[in-house]
């Protein structure tokens, strides 16, 4: 037999025995309960031996132990994530957001290579990703917190309305801003060319923003924990990321094409002059 049909066989193995564990430990806990609650509560007087006995076997019948036990291991990397952010939450965001804005970069490049067929992985593109989502991690988590704690009114709608407006007309377009313009300056770009790259970008980017962020938005006020906010965002920022580095990257195509075109339309110009001196 080969490596990997022992190893799967190992990984059912254990995966068996978690599950196992769990339904015994639910099965401990029903019975413990079941037993205080015999202890505490009084039965009616006429009730029968019968009666009680249908009764249990009810309320055993209704244990759903051994559906609910598959869902434990699937629990576990999401538990240990919620505590290493109560524990450390700059850190743990910091690590989560280089994480996210490496995957867009790469789902970015994957998609405009045909998945590296016509061009080659660029690491420099990923390390300029890096750069710029390190540097906003921590401001975008604050800004969540402090969202969170801003603008609730009685009505859950209105509150939700004045967040999203808030976070479209000032969030989007000053990070959106900040991105296009970290991405041109780290290229080696002048500050005149960061500015076209912003003016060529953001408006476009900020218009299909209202096609995606509001609905994140009121999903991540209306269900997900304050200290999850950002990392929910974060997630949909993947695919996110990866349209804003391929904005980004045809907006750097443009303007080198426009550059080139520059430079070939002056060599007519400079023989001109040349001549008539």
């Amino acid at each position: 037999m080969s490596f990997q049909y022992f190893a799967g066989r190992a990984t059912l193995r254990r995966l068996h025995q978690t599950v196992q564990q769990n339904i015994f430990r639910r099965h401990r806990l029903n019975f413990r309960h079941e037993s205080t609650k015999s202890n505490t509560t009084t039965s009616p007087p006429n009730a029968s031996a019968g009666g009680g006995t249908a009764g249990s076997a009810g309320k055993s019948a209704e244990f759903t132990g051994s559906y609910w036990a598959w869902f434990e291991p699937i629990k576990v990397p999401f538990r240990t994530y919620s505590a290493m952010q109560k524990r450390s939450p700059l850190m743990t965001q910091l690590d989560t957001t280089l994480i996210i804005y490496f995957l867009g970069d790469l789902s970015a490049q994957s998609v405009q290579s045909s998945f590296f067929s016509e061009a080659k992985y660029e690491p420099i593109r990923a390390v300029r990703a890096m750069i710029i989502g390190g540097l906003m991690s921590i401001p975008g988590y604050k800004w969540f917190l402090w969202l969170g704690r801003n603008f609730n009114y009685p009505s859950h709608l209105l509150s939700l309305s004045v967040k999203i407006l808030i976070s479209q007309c000032m969030f989007t377009p000053l990070f959106n801003s900040y991105f296009f313009g970290m991405q041109s300056l780290l290229s080696g770009s002048t500050l005149t060319e960061a500015w076209e790259r912003i003016r060529m970008t953001v408006p476009v980017s900020w218009m299909n923003s209202w096609k995606l962020w509001p609905a994140v938005t009121a999903f991540s006020f209306t269900f997900i924990a304050p200290h999850n906010r950002s990392v929910f965002a974060g997630c949909i920022a993947i695919f996110w990321q990866t349209y804003l580095s391929w904005l980004n990257r045809t907006a750097e195509l443009a303007e080198r094409e426009s550059k080139s075109m520059t430079a070939a339309a002056g060599v007519p110009k400079a023989l001109e002059r040349a001549v008539k001196i």
